[in-house]
């Protein structure tokens, strides 16, 4: 029909983990913006999620904050409880939570052969079983309405690999691997399941900070190797998220998209 919007989410219900700071809360908000019928916001920290949530109810989209670590299944089963019970069925999950859990950020390693295996567990706990789980608990309400999008957040460190970042490669690489196996088991319920891939994105500075940054040495050696002489923003990774969940990508899953800047390509 000429004027339909085929990014409109029609009042489907979100759950985006990880959505309290940075591209999990661009997401959160994409996904309001384009008439999600609720959005769960999840984090690890609750005032995050809860910050972001009140600025979803403020664009008056009902929005409700469950904090959860996704590496444990017993608090992203009670996650979902309280989301459906605020929201409604959950049709639309994005599979943002990363890092390297709920209070590290990612950072270059020494080489794989002088870390310990203790090291790898957090990097495989979050990127890895954090996905399973949320997919886990999300995909049997999907399956039974017949209906769904699931979307996680891989790397290009998995995708085309990444010195000094070995477990964390290979976990967002087991990520995209699942994310297919699964599109496979439930693309006969409606359900469409795909991943984006990223490099880096700005850090969550201040303007004059991200400033003086960007002008560093660092930043520009960095930047040399992207084809758009650019960091990432949340709302490149939100665009993306909406196309795939929206009704546009219907027939569209088990893929991996990369959102780059031209970091590598891919055919």
């Amino acid at each position: 029909m000429i004027g339909s919007d085929l990014l409109d989410l029609n009042g489907q219900v979100a759950l985006v983990t990880g959505a309290g700071q940075g591209a999990g809360r661009g997401i959160a908000l994409m996904l309001a913006r384009h008439n999600a019928g609720g959005v769960a916001v999840n984090d690890y920290v609750l005032e995050r999620a809860q910050a972001v949530a009140a600025e979803i109810d403020a664009m008056g989209i009902h929005a409700v904050a469950v904090q959860a670590d996704v590496g444990d299944h017993a608090s992203v089963a009670a996650a979902f409880d309280k989301a459906r019970a605020a929201l409604g069925p959950i049709t639309l999950l994005v599979n943002n939570a990363g890092n390297a859990g709920p209070q590290a950020t990612i950072g270059l390693s020494p080489l794989f052969w002088e870390t310990a295996p203790s090291e790898w567990d957090r990097f495989f706990r979050t990127n890895l079983q954090g996905v399973m789980n949320c997919c886990h608990v999300a995909l049997p309400e999907m399956v039974a309405q017949k209906r769904g999008r699931i979307v996680t957040i891989v790397s290009d460190s998995g995708r085309v690999g990444e010195a000094r970042l070995a477990a964390y490669a290979a976990a967002k690489a087991g990520a995209a691997g699942f994310v297919r196996s699964i599109a496979k088991e439930a693309g006969r319920f409606g359900v469409t399941c795909n991943a984006i891939s990223l490099s880096t994105l700005e850090p969550p500075m201040s303007e004059e900070q991200l400033a003086q940054f960007i002008a560093s040495d660092r930043s520009k050696a960095q930047l040399s190797q992207y084809t758009i002489r650019r960091y990432g923003k949340p709302d490149d990774v939100a665009a993306m998220t909406l196309f795939l969940c929206s009704d546009a990508s219907s027939w569209i899953t088990g893929q991996t998209y990369p959102v780059n800047g031209g970091y590598s390509f891919a055919m």
